[in-house]
């Protein structure tokens, strides 16, 4: 027997499996491609003013999928041998870079806010009107709800922090009362910012480029507060399914990871757009 087959059959000899998860055939990936493209269309269609329940579909196949498609993943966490050491790193690393992607989003949200904010030039020919925000423009009171808002996610990162400290030294109660607050105060913030958006002083559709900027960049922050949640309160279940030990638990350190990555969005928000790039008016000043 030649080297290169021995060296091609030992693995097989000797009878050892490789370290890794080959996950068995799923149409969630196609079904999640199509929902998300139905999506966009139905969003299309609503802007231009030809209604909203291609929307509303969309985002229901959306939502559906993502519950179905989760489900699939809890059960093969849980059967034994499928996600040892290695899919565990695997899974690491892979939540790592979808949360790096999601910062090249803001990036490019917070980079289309400075390009007007500093060159404000681009919005308004004359040069005397050039300025940020835009001459006429009201903007919120950083020091109101933004304010409240700051402080409810500064406090959720704390008692998530909590909840994992809790989990790690098994204390059951602690978790769960760690992680209910932390759903509580982000449906608190969501709330909040619903009731800012009510009270908005400038159009969310064609008002300006400060306020596309403005509802861009809040706006897609409050969506990924809505799925924080989410995310969050199915661990509280599975908490209380029992679903999580001291030892494994990767499921909520990945919610716990995406929280403060939002609280850490917000900041920056908070401080950029709200109080930074506050105008010489402010709603109720």
């Amino acid at each position: 027997m030649s080297p290169d087959t021995h060296a091609a059959t030992a693995p097989a000899a000797s009878g050892l499996k490789h370290p890794y998860h080959l996950v068995d055939p799923s149409p969630w990936p196609l079904v999640a491609a199509l929902s998300a493209g139905l999506t966009v269309l139905g969003g299309v269609l609503a802007m231009h003013d030809e209604g909203f329940v291609l929307l509303v579909i969309g985002l229901l196949c959306v939502v559906g999928t993502a519950a179905f498609w989760w489900r699939d993943v809890l059960r093969e966490s849980a059967t034994p041998g499928l996600h040892g050491p290695i899919v565990r790193l695997g899974l690491r690393y892979g939540m790592t870079m979808f949360i790096a992607s999601e910062v090249m989003f803001f990036v490019a949200f917070f980079w289309a806010y400075f390009h007007f904010a500093l060159y404000p030039t681009h919005v308004a020919s004359a040069i005397a009107s050039a300025v940020w925000p835009p001459a006429g423009v009201v903007t919120f009171d950083p020091f109101h709800l933004p304010l409240l808002n700051t402080m409810i996610l500064l406090l959720s990162g704390t008692t998530v922090t909590w909840a994992h400290h809790c989990l790690l030294n098994n204390d059951r109660k602690g978790l769960y009362v760690g992680l209910g607050l932390t759903v509580l105060l982000g449906l608190s913030f969501t709330a909040f910012q619903a009731l800012e958006y009510s009270d908005a002083p400038f159009k969310f559709i064609n008002g300006g480029v400060y306020p596309s900027t403005f509802f861009l960049a809040t706006g897609f922050h409050g969506f990924h507060v809505i799925i924080g949640t989410l995310f969050l309160a199915v661990c509280w279940f599975r908490a209380r399914g029992g679903a999580f030990t001291p030892s494994r638990h990767f499921g909520f350190e990945a919610a716990a990871w995406y929280w403060h990555f939002v609280d850490v969005v917000w900041l920056f928000l908070f401080i950029c757009i709200y109080w930074w790039g506050q105008g010489a008016v402010v709603a109720g000043g």
